[in-house]
């Protein structure tokens, strides 16, 4: 991962997971209401691939694995102690995709679908764990950003213990789905400022292919970049909600828009005699999604 590719690839693939998962989420939300919705590791694409998803990851995972072994792109064993801890993270990330497949395929164990939970939980613990007593010295500039993310990781990995041990809160759920995507957008924001020189902060230059890639000319210079760093960590967040915000949005009033439509009293009249017997039928209003 010490490359600027190895920061975008993972970046996008988080980014992506997490828009999938925030935009499920409030469906799953809008479409079981408060009292009967569960919130879930993972989400179907659709009916005919719905384990696209986990198939994905853990291919993902197994190549990351092995092009981090082979020290990418110089395709020789790796015996860096660094590599064999980023590779430890997809490793997890891999026996979650696993396991959970087989819960899927296998609906009738109950125990290994709980226990899935409990592995992506795991998964964001091994990485706020490896992250926090990381064997390169993060010093300087790369030492903050590293810093921040695993801020993120913490969040993260909290949110999925509190969905696991309480799978129908909805707070846990979008927030594990919202630090999902701040992973994936800080990962791509670390590799821009890290290891792009054109990105570098104003009087810092990038070291490519050294740990401590960006050095800095003067202590002063050093604190400006970080407060910079500082507002990209508040600014993506701010960005972050919003979509999510906008995301709510969208799927409330479409699920407002079904339920009016569906929440009407018909009249039914029939002449009864001389008189008219009126009956109200009064229909309940349907889920916002078939």
């Amino acid at each position: 991962m010490g490359t600027f590719l190895g920061h975008i690839v993972p970046g996008l693939l988080l980014i992506l997971l997490g828009i999938w998962h925030a935009f499920s989420t409030n469906k799953s939300y809008n479409l079981k209401g408060p009292k009967n919705f569960t919130s879930k590791i993972w989400y179907p694409f659709n009916s005919k691939h719905k384990q696209k998803e986990l198939i994905f990851i853990f291919l993902f995972s197994l190549l990351s694995v092995l092009m981090l072994l082979l020290d990418f792109p110089l395709l020789n064993f790796s015996f860096q102690l660094i590599n064999f801890e980023h590779a430890t993270m997809f490793f997890h990330l891999a026996i979650f995709a696993l396991f959970t497949l087989f819960a899927d395929l296998n609906p009738s164990s109950n125990s290994l679908s709980k226990f899935s939970s409990i592995l992506g939980a795991s998964f964001f613990g091994q990485q706020l764990f490896l992250l926090r007593f990381h064997s390169a010295d993060h010093i300087g500039l790369e030492g903050h950003y590293h810093w921040l993310l695993q801020l993120i990781v913490f969040v993260s990995f909290s949110s999925a213990l509190t969905a696991t041990a309480c799978p129908a809160s909805f707070p846990a759920a979008l927030i594990l789905s919202i630090s999902v995507l701040f992973q994936g957008c800080w990962f791509m924001n670390m590799g821009f400022n890290l290891w792009f020189p054109k990105f570098a902060p104003k009087a810092c230059r990038s070291e490519k292919y050294m740990f401590g890639k960006v050095t800095c000319e003067t202590h002063g210079a050093e604190l400006r970049a970080k407060a910079v760093a500082n507002l990209q960590f508040s600014w993506i967040l701010s960005g972050i909600l919003v979509i999510t915000g906008l995301i709510c949005l969208s799927l409330d009033r479409k699920c407002n828009l079904r339920g009016q439509s569906t929440d009407y009293e018909q009249l039914h009249s029939s002449r009864v005699g001389d008189g008219v017997q009126i009956t109200i039928v009064t229909e309940e209003p349907k889920p916002a999604y078939p």
